[in-house]
């Protein structure tokens, strides 16, 4: 039987043991989602709102979908654990052509623009400590990249400590803005909307608010890493469920909180008008000492979290040319530094063409979510539908976590991906167009591919 080889071929192999208690979990998934995005992404989910209440509703709804996309993805990685994550889910459910797609999408649309677009992050807030002039946000972000693709270059790698040292002071700092932010008396906690924005938002209601989720769920990025944790959870058919609905419980109160703060300061208006919002908001507070400070360590989480995508991003330019012969420039690795220094150049050069591409547009930041939005709710809808392909495929497939309501919690989960992707590309702009196209470029790969060392099914 087709399952039962399977099975016996994966206890040959070894799996992880479950050592992860429910608390490890949940620090694991909250320190993962908790990110910088919640210092860029406000003012952008502001400009999709003509409500506060609308505004605070939209992030209470992105819980939701991070809960119920996160189920999902926790089935996919307790039956399928594997470090490729959705390349393997998406290869193993839909074959190995869209797998191999998938590669190309994540290598110049998905890492690439998310690098960008942290970079531009990087740089509003750089910006404020060291001004250079009007395009001084995107002369950071060009300047982040270029430098720490050197050091990955030259073998340089993040250390695990240093990468929580940044994820504690992350969270610390955002405690620091909701305290500050709601303790302190505002008489105009409640500004109105001008009649400008009112008349732009009635235009396209529906795709303003998609638009808006777009990105409050890039702020809640990262619950798909609990794909990776079923795999090491203790009991996970019964802990899972336990792990997903504290963390997100966690990850909405301390998000929910930080935005109410930052409507109590600035009011909706203000808020959509903010860039380094975080630094605003503790200069009003405590003064331009306090913002310095808050900006110095919103930039080296950034640089962090630049220098982690960096480093794994360019590992699929490197898959890439394993798999397709053409390619196979890109597939050399320098034993010295132990790092793929012409997948890392690629990467660079894809991702400074992106940064001088937002540059050119009003919002850097918004012209990167843009890019990479439609392609990434695509294949995550896709991801979605794996769950019922697997389920239907592989049925003797042993399955320590099912994902409960099945099958509406995946089609729930895959109908929500399709309105995201459908928003995104109506009413993002210019740059889902682009995004696009550079995805369709990569549909050649198929035919290039070697067809004997191509990634086939693992079933």
């Amino acid at each position: 039987m087709p399952g039962a080889s399977r099975q016996t071929h994966s206890a040959a192999l070894g799996a992880p043991r479950g050592s992860l208690t429910v608390v490890d979990g949940v620090a694991v998934l909250v320190g993962v989602v908790i990110g910088i995005g919640i210092f860029g992404f406000p003012p952008l989910v502001a400009q999709q709102t003509d409500s506060s209440l609308v505004y605070i509703g939209l992030w209470l709804a992105g819980s939701l979908v991070m809960l119920v996309g996160a189920l999902c993805y926790a089935e996919l990685g307790s039956a399928y654990p594997h470090a490729g994550g959705e390349y393997h889910f998406l290869q193993r459910a839909w074959g190995s052509g869209l797998g191999l797609l998938f590669a190309w999408a994540r290598g110049t649309v998905i890492q690439t623009g998310s690098i960008a677009a942290v970079a531009f992050i990087y740089g509003d807030y750089a910006q404020q400590l060291v001004p250079l002039g009007s395009w001084g946000s995107a002369v950071h972000a060009a300047l982040a990249v270029v430098v720490l693709t050197a050091l990955n270059m030259i073998g340089t790698r993040e250390s695990k400590r240093l990468q929580l040292v940044f994820s504690v002071l992350t969270v610390v700092v955002l405690a620091g803005v909701i305290g500050a932010g709601l303790l302190v008396a505002d008489p105009d906690m409640a500004r109105p909307v001008t009649a400008a924005g009112s008349v732009a938002l009635d235009r396209n209601l529906a795709g303003a608010l998609g638009m808006g989720m777009v990105f409050v769920l890039l702020t809640y990025g990262g619950w798909n890493e609990a794909a990776y944790l079923s795999g090491e959870l203790r009991d996970p058919a019964r802990n899972m469920r336990r792990v997903l609905l504290i963390g997100t419980a966690i990850v909405s109160l301390v998000y929910v909180l930080a935005n109410l703060a930052y409507l109590k300061i600035f009011g909706l208006e203000g808020l959509r008008q903010a860039d380094a919002v975080g630094a605003q908001l503790m200069h009003i507070v405590a003064g331009p000492l306090a913002a310095a400070l808050f900006s110095l360590v919103v930039c080296l989480a950034a640089l962090s979290t630049i220098n982690a995508c960096i480093l794994t991003g360019a590992r699929v330019y490197y898959a890439l040319g394993r798999d397709v012969p053409r390619l196979g420039m890109l597939s050399a690795w320098n034993d010295r530094g132990e790092t793929p220094v012409r997948a890392l150049l690629l990467q660079g050069a894809i991702t400074l063409g992106l940064i001088l591409f937002g540059a050119m547009t009003r919002d850097g930041i918004a012209t990167m979510v843009a890019y990479t939005a439609p392609v990434f709710w695509l294949f995550m809808m896709l991801t979605a539908g794996s769950v019922l392909m697997l389920r239907r495929h592989d049925p003797q497939r042993a399955r320590p976590f099912r994902v409960p309501l099945y099958p509406l919690t995946p089609l729930l989960f895959a109908a929500t991906c399709l309105g995201l992707l459908w928003s995104s590309i109506l009413y993002a702009g210019p740059g889902a167009i682009v995004g696009l196209i550079v995805l369709v470029a990569g549909v050649p790969l198929l035919l290039l591919r070697d067809r004997r060392r191509g990634l086939e099914r693992d079933f």
